[in-house]
């Protein structure tokens, strides 16, 4: 059986590198997902599980030897730096950070690739988690995990973008109080994300295709002074 191809996140604020490595690292077997800056790529990473961050470390805002660190703190996957300042003191700062590897701008590309192989080499291959159940039932409603549909009997529920968004970052934690103004930070908006106010009238549009009676809820529940909570039957 074929090994599924390695999930890579480049992370860098320059879009012609970004859209160089996404197409080199794609033509050798890669799925690679591009991020502009250190707050795409939390929305990515809350959602998405990646193999490999390659993370570009002079980006404006949050750094990557910041991002690094606050990553590292939560989660395990590997990350390899990519700066243009190759002084040892810069290195030590971002493998201290908590990176794999290093690499310093510029790079041929085949470097790149034998370094992001040296590294997922490395990676033990953890067992894999047991899965939680794919369907969360909300009633008269079931929602499909996997493909982020929402059902009443054989008659699919019609979701905008932001409730399908709603509906995936509940899912991941059903039964777990998510803020609003986290909802609010997790709402991938080419503006950006909506003010935590609105994220209250997008729970009222949910809601209404959610519950029996939306003035009552008993799936989409509101937790008094932590957010919103999915409570699947």
């Amino acid at each position: 059986m074929t090994e599924p191809a390695a999930h890579l996140l480049i992370v860098d604020d320059d879009e012609r590198i970004r859209g160089l490595l996404q197409k080199f690292l794609i033509r050798n077997g890669f799925l690679v997902t591009v991020a502009r800056d250190a707050a795409q790529a939390r929305r990515l990473l809350a959602g998405l599980d990646f193999d490999l961050i390659v993370l570009d470390v002079m980006m404006p805002g949050e750094d990557g030897i910041a991002l690094t660190a606050a990553l590292r703190r939560r989660m395990a996957t590997p990350i390899l730096l990519l700066t243009a300042r190759g002084e040892t003191q810069n290195r030590i700062e971002g493998l201290e950070a908590g990176a794999d590897d290093y690499l310093v701008k510029p790079f041929e590309p085949k470097e790149l690739l034998l370094r992001i192989n040296a590294i997922l080499r490395r990676v033990p291959q953890a067992p894999a988690p047991a899965q939680p159940p794919r369907v969360l039932t909300l009633g008269a409603v079931r929602y499909d995990v996997d493909r982020g549909e929402l059902w009443q009997g054989d008659d699919p529920i019609r979701l905008t973008a932001t409730e399908a968004q709603l509906m995936r970052i509940f899912a991941a934690q059903p039964g777990v109080a998510v803020s609003r103004e986290r909802l609010a930070g997790d709402l991938d908006r080419a503006e950006g994300g909506p003010e935590a106010r609105a994220v209250d009238v997008q729970i009222t549009r949910l809601r209404r295709k959610i519950e029996a009676d939306p003035k009552q809820p008993r799936y989409l529940q509101t937790v008094r002074g932590e957010g919103y909570m999915l409570a699947p039957d």
